[in-house]
């Protein structure tokens, strides 16, 4: 325990509770803090540092006194705002401008863990990272969902998946070079994250081909294993939608599923039997669990975490689970799409929730599956989405005409995110 009067000399004045003491980090962690009453510090580990793990993390140390330690995990130095990706597509961004170090957390009072999730054992509430062995007292799951291109055969080796920053850098390098020629976008699977994001990359990327002189040359086709374009959001916004698209005179093909792709010669072939030609490909993988969320039995018959749909709550007494590594059955049939926005609202209800259980102050989050998202169209125009995925019998979401006051929003809001959380 660390001493009382320590705490008068060399942190200054506590309200008699103990609330908020600002002790040194080392003192927590060796001394094993505990405030004046004799009460022990919780330790909340929070498993992956994407949208979901970065808002739970920062989330928790706001609400909790310092005495509680908030531990974060994750594989990557960096963090890259995904929504951005985009930009970088058609060099409007680098990498680099759309990412912050995770270490800067640290500064907040957010112990990050660099290094791996090796094993996760739910039922003892016990992790191992980076070769260490971690026992929380609450443990929350937002390790995302894992790129797999090696599901689809070639399809690694021919494109550019622009999903990874990665992908999206190396797809720049080849449309600064591109003079011409079929321009393909492909979706691998019918469910990926960021529902609209295949549909804005095609528009921006067409826009991008007239400011270059080269539309006349440039053939943009869209080729979607998916139905339509949102289907989620309902017939009346995937209409919208798929009319913006083909208004570029961008040419989009639904439902074609691939199962290979060559790199040469440059086709692809699609389980109806046909195929097509490419020039340029970028495309979006299908998804998977982590694998250590399957290997530790985490995943229900979706093939993803199953959660109470409003507080994200598991199977298990103290760990959550929240963001794309989770599987939400909607009354329509299809799952909550994964995407940022909904991680983001998620974690802000399981931070809530864990802090209340800590400190009995504040009052019950629930999450009511509202979401929204800027759609890009090009030309520094954007349109907005927004609704209710928990209503039913099929969400209620409406989306708001193509202006540039929507593409300005969105040049902020990447602004203030990245601001705010770091």
């Amino acid at each position: 325990m660390v001493p009382w009067k320590y705490c008068q000399k060399h942190v200054g004045r506590t309200s008699f509770l103990g609330a908020r003491y600002r002790v040194p980090h080392g003192a927590r962690r060796h001394w094993g803090w505990q405030d004046r009453m004799g009460r022990t510090g919780r330790i909340i580990l929070v498993l992956g540092a994407g949208v979901g793990g970065l808002v739970a993390a920062n989330e928790l140390r706001k609400r909790l006194p310092r005495m509680h330690r908030i531990l974060l995990v994750e594989r990557e130095a960096d963090f890259v705002f995904a929504p951005s990706l985009l930009w970088v597509m058609t060099g409007d961004r680098t990498i680099r401008t759309v990412s912050r170090p995770i270490a800067r957390l640290e500064r907040k009072g957010i112990e990050v863990i660099r290094g791996q999730v090796e094993s996760i054992d739910s039922e003892r509430r016990a992790v191992v990272a980076a070769g260490r062995r971690l026992t929380p007292d609450y443990l929350i799951i937002a390790l995302g969902a894992d790129l797999a291109p090696e599901g689809v055969p070639g399809l690694k080796e021919a494109g550019h998946d622009f999903y990874a920053p990665a992908g999206a850098d190396s797809f720049r390098e080849a449309f600064a070079s591109f003079a011409g020629g079929k321009l393909v976008l492909l979706t691998a699977s019918p469910a990926y994250k960021c529902p609209g994001a295949p549909y804005e990359a095609a528009m921006l990327l067409e826009a991008a081909c007239r400011k270059r002189g080269i539309r006349a040359q440039a053939e943009i086709s869209l080729y979607a294993a998916e139905a339509g374009p949102m289907g989620v959001a309902g017939p009346d916004v995937s209409r919208r939608v798929r009319q913006m698209v083909e208004s570029k005179g961008v040419r989009y093909y639904p439902e074609h599923q691939v199962t290979e792709v060559l790199k040469d010669p440059r086709r692809i072939r699609f389980a109806s039997g046909g195929d097509a030609s490419y020039d340029l490909l970028a495309y979006v993988p299908p998804l998977a669990a982590p694998r250590v969320v399957r290997d530790a039995g985490l995943l229900g018959e979706s093939g993803w975490v199953p959660v109470d749909r409003n507080t994200l709550q598991t199977k298990y007494p103290g760990v959550f689970a929240l963001g794309d590594v989770t599987g939400i059955p909607l009354a329509m049939g299809k799952p909550l799409p994964k995407a940022g926005v909904f991680a983001h609202k998620e974690a802000e209800v399981v931070a809530r929730n864990v802090a209340r259980e800590i400190t009995g102050r504040g009052a019950r989050a629930s999450y009511d599956g509202w979401g929204e998202c800027f759609i890009e169209t090009g030309d520094g125009r954007g349109g907005f989405g927004r609704g209710d995925f928990y209503a039913e019998p099929t969400p209620r979401v409406s989306i708001e005409r193509p202006s540039w006051r929507w593409h300005a929003a969105k040049v902020l809001f990447e602004k203030y995110w990245l601001r705010r959380w770091f």
